[in-house]
């Protein structure tokens, strides 16, 4: 797009390009594009166009992509020396495009359907459109050219948000094949009818890229590609005590270890995923990824090998088989480095961070991030090769104090033990025996907050080891106050059977009714079926959590729960959810899909197959949005602990049930 600033004029660039200047201090600074009184931003687009007006001192239009990859243009007026009101003083102005109406957006599974499954496609048109058109559903001929099998005037479902929905119901086409809605000129992406919809490059890729090219300490290979190389080989030093650090990470007045302040702990630079955007490794994406991974083998028996993971050369090639499940050896990973700090701690580490700022928002290969060689404090300054920052560079472990990460990753651990037995068997011993000894450091006594946290883990505990002391304790913490809790119905579901205890069924099943009644209610809130409040971020993860704990319910009270909810929670992920940009959540997979996310690749504006972003979120009011555009961590960011996983395992559901 172009720009005017009073007689300059340009075209945006889709890089920073110099030159720089340095200001009074010496320090380098982005030399302005033009300076000027008025300036006007995209005047050939009308919907985009605005006018910017200074008062006082000019404007200056400066690249800020210079000081941070992720910055923007910048407008800025220097304050009028001396002025102590109305020191800046500008007018901004858009552009008004009189009797604006939205595009109509027609919303679907950029995927496609089961024959068997509800077809819904939802139309959204602007609250002030009058007329309704016939919704239309076309076939791709396999000749060429569509051919209409379908039409009828959509069913209005009501408002929502700033827009009015209807819902163009198709469940009763079976034919297998290729289709698209059409609604007012507005054609959908290509999507498939087939009873193997869910059988190729659906779940897949998350398994196949997503998962490995999230592996730390590794090399990832794929082809010709090095996604990165062997990383963070130095890991990892204690972190300072009475640290507060970034990103949530704080060290208190002791290391809660053996370990003194930069003393190197051993055993580290083993297993583990990359947290999200960032290289850390938070203790909770381990224990949720293995988590939800072992249930995905335990319940669907998913048989995939597509991947070489040798753990003694640490290296990856992605798209080599090698003989082994390649969930499990996901799962092997993520149990490696949890108990790699349980057992050269003694207890679990908070998380392993890079220590300095510059290293944390490090873009590119993660093997650049240090030099591989653990910290020797015996070396002198001018022993230490000259690219480390300061006296080293190695990442930082950080510990705490707390009881709920304990349950959740004892829970993990438990389940992890029953898919790794026979597998790695030395591995799942350990895993036991950590579970059992994390889950008994908890009272509940002193942390009432936690019975339902406790729950969780007994539950899993009870079905890997049979032990009466977890029956004991699910007895004990389980009430109708724990069971406001959507995820302790579903767990205390999944053991009715063998608690074998005639008031416990009964208190878990009124709760299940009672929730059900609750979802009922939800799903009416707006028109594609599920619970989308989102707050900061899109509400994506928690839809796809949401549609996880259905698929329990739904197992263990089939007489309550059917697969409708669930389903709708899959669709919404793919596609069929609020705003102009209908993508796929999940990179690479559909016909649209978010090509620009946040992961450890957005400085290449590019996308990592099969990982999963929060998706669109609200501008308050009312606008759903979602940006092709690579920095906003709110809407594409990918995530460890269930962002991609969650995804995974709701397909492997559909394809479940619906077969």
């Amino acid at each position: 797009k172009s720009w005017y600033l009073d007689g300059a004029s340009g075209i945006f660039p889709l890089q920073a390009n110099g030159p720089m200047e340095k200001d009074v201090d010496g320090n380098w600074q982005a030399f302005p594009m033009a300076s000027g009184k008025k300036l006007t931003v995209a005047p050939e687009t009308a919907a985009q166009s605005m006018i910017i007006e200074s008062k006082g001192q000019p404007l200056q239009l400066l690249d800020g992509r210079f000081y941070h990859n992720n910055g923007w243009f910048v407008v800025r007026s220097l304050v009028t020396p001396g002025k102590t009101t109305g020191a800046i003083e500008w007018l901004v102005d858009c552009n008004v495009i009189e009797n604006f109406k939205s595009k109509p957006v027609v919303h679907v599974s950029q995927v496609g359907y089961h024959p068997g499954q509800e077809k819904i496609a939802v139309i959204e048109i602007d609250k002030t459109e009058t007329k309704l058109e016939k919704a239309s559903l076309l076939r791709i001929s396999e000749d060429g050219g569509l051919k209409e099998i379908y039409s009828i005037e959509p069913k209005e479902w009501g408002n929502f948000l700033r827009f009015k929905y209807y819902q163009f119901d198709f469940s009763d086409i079976k034919t297998a094949g290729m289709y698209q809605v059409r609604y007012a000129g507005h054609t959908t992406e290509p999507f498939r009818i087939s009873e193997d919809i869910f059988d190729r490059n659906v779940w897949q890729p998350t398994l196949e890229y997503f998962l490995p090219v999230q592996m730390c300490h590794m090399r990832i290979n794929e082809g010709y590609r090095v996604w990165h190389g062997l990383c963070h080989m130095d890991d990892a030093l204690m972190a300072p005590v009475d640290t507060n650090h970034f990103d949530g990470y704080k060290q208190g007045p002791s290391t809660l270890t053996k370990y003194k302040p930069f003393e190197q702990v051993p055993g580290l630079n083993r297993g583990g995923w990359h947290d999200a955007g960032d290289y850390d490794l938070r203790v909770e994406s381990q224990a949720g990824e293995v988590w939800i991974l072992s249930q995905a083998y335990e319940q669907f028996k998913t048989e995939w090998d597509q991947t070489m993971v040798d753990q003694q050369k640490l290296l990856v090639e992605i798209h080599q088989p090698d003989g082994k499940n390649d969930i499990l050896q996901q799962v092997e990973h993520g149990v490696i480095t949890i108990l790699a700090g349980y057992q050269s701690l003694g207890r679990l580490y908070r998380g392993i961070i890079e220590n300095n700022l510059r290293q944390y928002v490090h873009l590119g290969d993660a093997a650049t991030m240090t030099d591989g060689r653990k910290y020797n404090p015996n070396l002198k300054q001018d022993e230490v090769s000259s690219h480390e920052s300061g006296i080293h560079d190695d990442r930082w472990v950080f510990t705490e104090e707390n009881p709920g990460r304990e349950l959740e990753v004892a829970k993990a651990l438990a389940t992890g033990a029953r898919v790794l037995k026979g597998f790695n068997d030395t591995l799942a011993n350990q895993s036991i025996k950590a579970a059992e000894e994390l889950y008994a450091l908890v009272n509940t006594n002193k942390n009432p907050r936690l019975t339902g946290s406790k729950i969780g883990a007994a539950v899993e505990l009870l079905i890997t080891t049979g032990k009466q002391v977890y029956r004991d304790d699910i007895l004990e913490y389980t009430s109708a106050e724990t069971l406001k809790r959507k995820e302790t119905i579903a767990y205390a579901g999944r053991v009715m059977k063998l608690v074998n205890d005639e008031q416990f069924s009964k208190l878990v099943t009124t709760a299940a009714i009672n929730y059900k009644a609750e979802v009922d209610n939800l799903q009416k809130e707006n028109p594609f079926g599920v619970p989308y409040r989102p707050h900061i971020w899109g509400d994506g993860w928690n839809i796809q959590s949401f549609g996880v704990n259905q698929y329990f319910l739904m197992k263990s009270f089939p007489e309550i729960y059917d697969s409708k909810y669930m389903l709708n929670a899959l669709n919404f992920v793919l596609g069929n959810h609020p705003g102009e940009n209908t993508s796929s959540f999940a990179s690479g997979v559909g016909s649209r899909s978010v090509t620009q996310a946040y992961g450890v690749n957005r400085a290449d504006r590019s996308f990592i197959p099969g990982g999963v972003v929060s998706g669109t979120g609200i501008i308050r009011p009312d606008f759903p949005e979602l940006k092709e555009w690579p920095y906003f961590w709110q809407q594409t960011e990918y995530v460890m602990g269930g962002g991609a996983t969650n995804f995974m395992f709701l397909v492997l559901a559909a394809q479940g049930e619906l077969k």
